[in-house]
């Protein structure tokens, strides 16, 4: 690439794929003496008002010593970035650096002066925006702090480029030219900007797949049969919208059509434009697709062949190159080895998958890896018995298969704001970059809610992303505290999904069970005791009850302020049938309606009727006499008349314990979008000494590439965010020990530090409250007897701290996940059963207080049983402080106190340890790319 008197080789991780704001993709990569030819084709395919725009004058064309300066960079003070298509430029950025005067400099200037150009033809679909974020992460690892542009007042685009980027900035204006100045700190609001734009770039991305106006299957038989032709006569019977086109290159020339869709051998001989193609061809002809499908444009693809990760080595990398090529043009994938999508919106009506059916419209959106769950989450929503039923619908359904490019945290920002899609429910088998998709499922959840099943799977083949250390719980952890609905199965995704889709949140957790049996009752009011919720005791209508009974007891229940949910229970009478449900549900629905706000649940037992009227029964249909009471519909088959889609569809559920779950994770839900409103803050300290800690931590490092410190120095780093630690003295023999009681001052705890019995009480290895140094000498002679000698026990003296309650505090930086704080107690509480709760970092002074209240004892805190409550206040400072030194300082990648002892008035650390090394990088702060593989 580059020649060797070169400073510096080629910067390979530079290096990536972005999505622009019209969902197409692009190419940037570093500029090297191999582009001479592609920059001059460039320029010449750019406007004259550009070119002046860009030199200021007249600039036809690019001399000999042009294209030598802006193709040979030293990647260090010269630095020149392009945006490609197809392999040609799109869009050209470089760097000089200068000095304070604007002459050309090398480090340590730290200022460099930047100017773009972009292809007419490109212009308005965020290039530059993209590059602007690229070549500013390029300067910064270069050493470069501030860009200074210079721009003629009439180049408003450009202008616009460097006002709109969010980073703190200086504009004056002589000589006719504006010149702008800014820092390239990534600030809150620039981390905005590239947020909102990558969101919208992703989701117009995933739209242009999910809304083609035109699709051409590549693929597809002669005959009836294969996956090709299963996909077009899919496409066909749901009755798609827009532009239809078969295609197989085994066609003869003559074949002008197929069954009445128009027939090609190529999609480059098609006449119109395609958004989509699915490709259905043998694996050994996807490259030849591919490459005719970019150069007609084609938008996206969606790849239903198989033989790629999924088959070994081999597969992997035909399976990264499939990407790569695909991106070369501008195109996002979904697959390989995809099960398809499906769009059912009135205007769209496409079925690009193997579903034989389309789903029913409606407002549920689906996501799933796994084509096989894919089609039991289809299956499930779509049956009206024999289980969750009742007519709720889908608006999409993405299933990626490999995921080798579109994944689902696109579907998500696809989703954010798409009008049709109210609940998203998602089965991921793996979560490949969980720092991501934790911060688009906060967002969305606060919109509409999401339903997650999580698999125990790891990262799909092929995929290079960092994997996560951080056990299965811990992350389903991180995802709640994010507002995800996590649940384990995908029977309780649809549970949870259909509830939520057809009922308003509730209130809180108070919940009125009515119904016909006693016994049904009683269930439905132990599950909901099981699930944390608050029942009232049972109202029981008798077996008698009639149509109107129903209709009285549920107007009432909701009526009461104090309820916020309703669970309807019902068994049928002997000879009771389809007349006989459709009148209860219709009284169901119209009590639901008569006072709306809480949501409504039905379990049902055995009325295979029931759970179908309670989706098809309306409020306006006719009245006639049933046996049941004065309130019912007219006799008519269940499922006639079909309610529309939306809130007033009250779901049914076969068991108790389903409804009930379902209900409890809609109360949860509910709470934290309350709670989301307002976050809390993380606080100021004033006594923090951030720049202290962080030459401390400099020069510690500066010893290696990690370690862990040293007692003196955790104390002293600790110290530093206000974080003290007691001292522990050693006592190699009881000599030591003597002297250090009578440093530390009595009474004293004896303590075995050897790892073996290290925080472990409960194996003997700690003397306390040792009041004078005879006691001390006999506990430190028992000690030797019971573990061995000094060498083998550590002991350490320490002085006794308030009693109060054991805690341990921890925080550590994942690769995938960041930063997380856990709290739990000490001793088996936390090590044995796992009850240990967790924060993503910084912690906010709300979540500081809900980690505490979140494990199972947490009741030992607040006086339980009579027991004296702690200083639960002092404690979440505590963690706000260890939250705050690993947020400031990523150098710090772990951190343990243990323990924490709580008092009720204060706390004291016992215990401490600290890992310094180089922090991970963090892609969550660079530029916008896509995934590499």
């Amino acid at each position: 690439m580059q020649t060797s008197s070169d400073r510096h080789e080629y910067p390979a991780h530079w290096e990536a794929d972005v999505v622009l704001r019209d969902g197409g993709t692009a190419r940037i990569r570093p500029i090297t003496v191999d582009d001479a030819d592609r920059l001059v084709s460039f320029y010449e395919q750019v406007s004259d008002e550009s070119k002046y725009y860009r030199f200021f004058a007249p600039y036809p064309r690019l001399s000999a010593k042009d294209v030598h300066r802006f193709t040979h960079h030293d990647f260090v003070d010269r630095v020149g970035l392009a945006a490609t298509v197809g392999g040609e430029f799109i869009a050209t950025v470089r760097y000089d650096r200068i000095s304070a005067d604007g002459r050309a400099a090398s480090a340590p200037a730290d200022e460099a002066e930047v100017a773009f150009l972009v292809q007419d033809a490109h212009q308005g679909r965020g290039v530059a925006s993209a590059l602007l974020e690229h070549i500013a992460a390029v300067a910064r690892e270069r050493g470069i702090r501030r860009f200074a542009a210079e721009v003629l007042p009439a180049n408003n685009k450009m202008i616009k480029v460097f006002t709109d980027a969010g980073y703190t900035q200086k504009r004056s204006f002589e000589d006719g030219v504006v010149r702008l100045e800014f820092d390239l700190e990534p600030t809150d609001r620039s981390l905005a900007v590239q947020r909102a734009r990558e969101q919208r770039a992703e989701a117009r991305s995933v739209r242009r797949l999910l809304v083609p106006g035109s699709v051409a299957v590549v693929g597809v038989g002669r005959a009836p049969g294969g996956v090709g032709r299963s996909v077009l006569d899919n496409i066909r019977a749901a009755g798609f919208a827009g532009g239809l086109y078969a295609v197989n290159q085994a066609f003869p020339e003559e074949r002008k059509d197929l069954d009445g869709v128009p027939a090609y051998r190529s999609v480059r001989d098609i006449e119109g434009p395609v958004d989509l193609a699915v490709v259905a061809v043998p694996v050994e002809h996807v490259p030849q697709v591919v490459t005719e499908c970019g150069e007609h444009g084609v938008q996206g693809l969606v790849v239903v062949t198989a033989g790629y990760a999924e088959s070994g080595p081999e597969g992997r990398e035909r399976q990264r190159e499939l990407v790569r090529h695909a991106r070369t043009y501008g195109m996002r994938i979904i697959g390989p080895n995809a099960f398809g999508v499906i769009n059912t919106a009135a205007d769209v009506r496409l079925n690009a998958s193997l579903a034989p059916e389309m789903p029913r419209p409606g407002r549920i959106g689906l996501f799933a890896q796994s084509g096989a769950i894919g089609i039991a989450l289809l299956s499930r929503l779509h049956r009206r018995g024999g289980g969750v039923t009742g007519v709720t619908g889908v608006s999409t359904f993405v299933s990626s298969g490999n995921r080798a490019d579109v994944s689902g945290n696109d579907v998500l920002q696809y989703w954010y704001d798409d009008p049709d899609t109210d609940v998203a429910l998602m089965y991921l088998e793996s979560i490949g970059n969980p720092r991501k998709f934790t911060r688009l499922a906060r967002r969305t959840a606060a919109a509409k809610p999401l339903v997650v099943v999580q698999g125990a799977g790891s990262a799909p083949q092929g995929h290079a992303v960092r994997a996560t250390r951080l056990p299965h719980a811990t992350v389903s952890a991180l995802l709640r505290q994010a507002g995800v609905i996590r649940v384990e199965t995908i029977t309780e995704l649809v549970d949870t999904g259909l509830l939520l889709a057809r009922q308003p949140l509730p209130g809180g957790a108070r919940v009125a069970i009515v119904g016909n049996s006693e016994s049904l009752g009683l269930l439905t009011y132990d599950a909901c005791l099981s699930e944390g919720l608050r029942p009232s005791p049972p109202v029981d209508l008798t077996t008698a009850a009639t149509a109107g009974d129903f209709h009285r007891a549920l107007s009432g229940a909701l009526a009461d302020d104090s309820c916020d949910a309703v669970v309807v229970t019902a068994i049928p009478a002997v000879g009771e049938g389809p007349a006989e449900d459709a009148a209860l549900a219709e009284a169901l629905r119209s009590a639901a309606e008569e006072v709306p706000g809480k949501p409504v649940l039905v379990v049902h037992v055995e009325l295979g009727g029931l759970a179908a009227a309670l989706s098809a029964a309306t409020s306006t249909a006719p009245q006639a006499v049933s046996k049941r009471g004065d309130h019912r519909p007219a006799e008519r088959p269940p499922t006639a008349v079909q309610a529309p889609e939306g809130a007033g569809l009250i779901p049914a559920y076969p068991a108790a314990e389903r409804a009930v779950r379902a209900l409890a994770e809609a109360v949860k839900y509910a709470q934290w979008r309350r709670e989301a409103v307002d976050p809390g803050r993380v606080p100021e300290f004033e006594d923090i000494d951030e720049k202290g800690a962080a030459e401390l931590i400099g020069g510690l490092l500066a010893r290696g590439q990690g370690l862990t410190l040293g007692v003196d120095e955790t104390c002293e780093l600790l110290g530093k965010y206000g974080l003290d630690v007691h001292r522990a003295l050693p006592a190699p023999t009881p000599e030591d020990a003597a002297e250090a009681a009578r440093t530390l001052g009595y009474p004293v705890a004896l303590k075995a530090t050897a790892p073996h019995l290290r925080h472990r009480a409960d194996l003997g290895g700690v003397r306390l409250d040792l009041a004078d140094e005879e006691q001390l000498r006999r506990a430190y002679a028992e000690l030797g007897e019971l573990f061995g000698t000094p060498e083998e026990l550590r002991p350490v003296v320490q002085r006794m701290a308030p009693r109060g309650v054991d805690t341990v505090v921890r925080a550590v930086i994942d690769p995938a996940a960041g930063a997380v704080l856990s709290f739990g107690l000490a001793g088996a509480a936390s090590q044995l059963l796992g009850d240990t709760a967790h924060r993503l970092i910084p912690v906010t002074d709300r979540e500081a207080g809900s980690l505490i209240r979140s494990i199972r004892t947490a009741p030992l805190l607040f006086g339980w049983r009579g027991s004296t409550p702690v200083d639960t206040p002092a404690l979440e400072e505590l963690m706000l402080r260890v939250s705050r030194l690993v947020d400031d300082h990523p150098e710090v990648v772990a951190v343990t106190l243990e323990p924490v002892v709580v008092a009720a008035h204060g706390l004291s650390v016992l215990g401490a340890s600290v890992r310094l090394a180089p922090p991970p990088v963090r892609d969550d702060l660079g530029p916008r790319t896509l995934p590499v593989y």
